[in-house]
This record gives C-alpha cells, structure tokens and sequence, in this order.
C-alpha cells in the first residue's frame, strides 16, 4: 500500500533559487518497486527524480536511483547534489565528517561540502575520444552550422551517454536553434569559449532530444566529463567556472577544479520545497 514518504525538491547551480535546475527527491524510496520509481519520475516530468535508498557498499551514506521520465540512469550531476543536499537537510549524517559517499549504478561518487555550495569527484568517462566523422556532420546539420564550425568534438559519457561538440564562442552556442529530427536520440553538449573579460570561461548548453525537456538547463554529468576533455586538452584552466541555462532563462554556475588528479564539480543548491510524497 501506498504511503507518505519524505519528499523535496531542490534547485542546483544557482544561487538564485529558481534559476538553476530541479530534481525531485523521495528520500525514503525503500519498499518501492523499480516500477514505481519510473511511473513516479515519469509523473513529476523533471529531467530527473531520484530515490534515496540504505547503502548496499559499506563504504556508503546512501544509495541513490536516478530517473529519468523515460528511463533510469546510472549516474547523474545536478541530481547527485541536489539528492545530497535533501539528505543532509533532512538530518543525514556522513560517516566521515566533511565527505558523503552516494552509492549508484555507476560505483561510489565522493562530495564534499564548501560554504554553501557541495561538489562531486568527476566519475571517469565510460566512453571517450573523438566522435565518427559521419556523426560530427550529422551534428553540425543538426545544429545548423556549418562543418568547419565544430572546432573540436568528443565522446564525453560518464553514463547518460552524452557527446560533445566545441564552437568558436559562447554566442553562438547561445544563438542555436537545432532541429535534431535526424539524430533523435543524440545526447549533445555543445560549448563555446566567452570573451577574454568575463567571469566565466564557457558558456554550455545541454540538447537531449526525444525527451519531454529537449535541453537540459544545468547539467552535471555534462559538465564533469567536458572538464576533464577540457583540462586535459590544455583547453581551460584547471580551475573555472561555466554558464549554463542562459538560452533558457535560467542562471546556471558551474564550479570546475583540478585537484590531485580529480575533477570536481560543484555549485549552489537549495531545498525549495520539502513534504511528503504518496508512493
């Protein structure tokens, strides 16, 4: 039978409540089928809702299951902090001060908590290196640009499965109008660098056509496995920031480090909403 089960909603990567991007959290899924978690997160029509279950991995806080309305994914940015920050705001408490450790389907994702903000250790892309040629032209129509546009292009996947293509500026990633009817199913990040006197060193947009969103405000999976194609190419400094959303009225900020080895990934997040949820 159903029941009232601890609920939040929270924004990620803006410090303007509202202008970042949502995930819906059910912060105590167990007892709930897979089955139930798809209808739930089908209903709630965000990019992700997430279920918060007890760890299986000793090593853990928390168990953590993304949804998508269509499918599940093994790992996700903006939903891990944004599950991360309900559980703490909820009374969770890390086995080791100072770090949480999400279990999901892709393995342990550490955080860290920073002054209001929380950030994640980049998980190693699962796919990687340049895109097939064809693809990159099927791209580049789809975003009507020309070939020589596409400045650089790589496999960027650390789960949803996404690939990512390089523009010459930050305005003309704002200025696409893509129609992605040949390539449905492509998961595309496209980016471009902003002027040498701003704040911020890229401006992304997130495109996932055949959902019921069509681009993704503020991603964090996107931007991980992009920093590390980035830092590692010479391409950005090993600390930055990335806008994202912009295209869509949102205010998304994305905090990059290069640090021993790891790529971290963080930003503001804020519970909105918190109640219950019948599930």
């Amino acid at each position: 039978m159903p029941h009232n089960r601890a609920f939040a909603q929270v924004d990620v990567f803006s410090a303007d409540p509202y202008r970042g991007n949502p995930v819906a959290v059910i912060l105590d899924a167990e007892g709930l089928s897979e089955t139930d978690m798809a209808r739930i997160a089908n209903w709630t029509n965000l990019s992700e809702t997430t279920f918060v279950l007890p760890p299986t991995n000793p090593d853990a806080d928390y168990r953590l299951r993304i949804f998508t309305p269509a499918r599940e994914l093994p790992f996700a940015g903006h939903p891990t902090l944004g599950s991360a920050a309900a559980w703490l705001e909820a009374g969770g408490v890390p086995r080791n001060e100072g770090t949480i450790v999400q279990e999901c389907g892709l393995g342990l994702v550490t955080l860290r908590r920073g002054d209001q903000t929380l950030s994640f250790a980049a998980p190693e892309p699962i796919r990687s290196g340049d895109l097939d040629e064809d693809f990159v032209e099927q791209i580049a129509a789809a975003l009507h640009v020309e070939r020589t546009e596409i400045l650089g292009h790589q496999w960027v996947d650390n789960g949803p499965g996404w690939a990512a293509v390089r523009l010459a500026s930050a305005q003309q990633v704002l200025d696409l109008e893509p129609d992605f009817s040949q390539i449905p199913d492509t998961k595309l990040g496209v980016l471009g660098p902003h002027p040498d006197d701003s704040a911020h060193e890229y401006e992304i947009r997130a495109f996932v056509p055949g959902t019921a969103i069509g681009e993704d405000p503020v991603t964090g999976s996107l931007n991980a496995s992009v920093a590390q194609w980035l830092i590692k190419s010479g391409l950005a400094p090993e600390k930055y920031t990335a806008t994202q959303g912009t295209a869509l009225g949102r205010a998304g900020v994305i905090s990059i480090s290069h640090e021993d080895d790891e790529v971290w990934v963080g930003g503001p997040t804020t519970v909105c909403f918190k109640g219950t949820a019948f599930a």
